[in-house]
């Protein structure tokens, strides 16, 4: 059973697995990852968006809504180490204070004194630069697009993800830690509205 975070005796794993504990009793992965998908879905549509700042404190709330019913950790930051195949994400004692920096900048990011080809790039850049916080032990990249839809619309835009397919979305992530935005740039420019009537068009 491969280990898909590359984290050796886990304390978030059943001992001897590399299944995270659950409030499902569940201990096969193939099984838990259906169930984790379909509580985040149900869990999604009663998630209502609050008022900003859009901080580190937002996107734990965020994470602990999505998940809450499958893991007793939801919204609390891993404490463990991880890495993603060739992927290390920040050291586990670092994602507060390096989460808060972006925040921070994101928080004062006003997209609407910028043209769009000007904002685009300064919010992927938040986004990949939080994507490497990778705050969670899991669930990071839900929680994380749950937070932009929000940040979006609270800024006057909307966003579809369906207008991206996973393959992609993972390459462009793997692009975006070695700085290179320009997949996600032209993820985020199909994907998001930038008015209403560009969805309605």
């Amino acid at each position: 059973m491969s280990d898909k975070y590359g984290v050796q005796n886990d304390p978030y794993c059943w001992p001897g697995t590399t299944v995270l504990t659950n409030e499902l009793g569940i201990r096969e992965e193939a099984r838990l990852a259906d169930a984790e998908a379909e509580f985040a879905a149900v869990a999604l549509e009663r998630i209502e968006i609050e008022a900003p700042p859009f901080n580190l404190a937002y996107l734990r709330l965020l994470h602990r809504q999505l998940f809450c019913d499958v893991y007793s950790w939801a919204g609390e930051l891993r404490s463990v180490d991880i890495a993603k195949g060739t992927t290390r994400f920040c050291t586990a004692s670092r994602i507060a204070p390096e989460a808060e920096k972006v925040m921070r900048t994101l928080d004062q990011l006003d997209i609407h004194t910028l043209s769009w080809p000007d904002a685009l790039p300064l919010l992927v850049e938040c986004f990949g630069e939080l994507n490497i916080v990778h705050p969670f032990r899991e669930g990071n990249g839900r929680a994380l697009r749950l937070f932009f839809e929000h940040f979006l619309v609270v800024n006057g835009m909307g966003v579809d993800w369906n207008r991206v397919q996973r393959e992609e979305w993972v390459t462009a992530c793997i692009a975006a830690v070695a700085c290179d935005y320009s997949s996600l740039v032209a993820i985020f420019d199909r994907c998001i509205i930038t008015t209403l009537s560009d969805d309605t068009a």
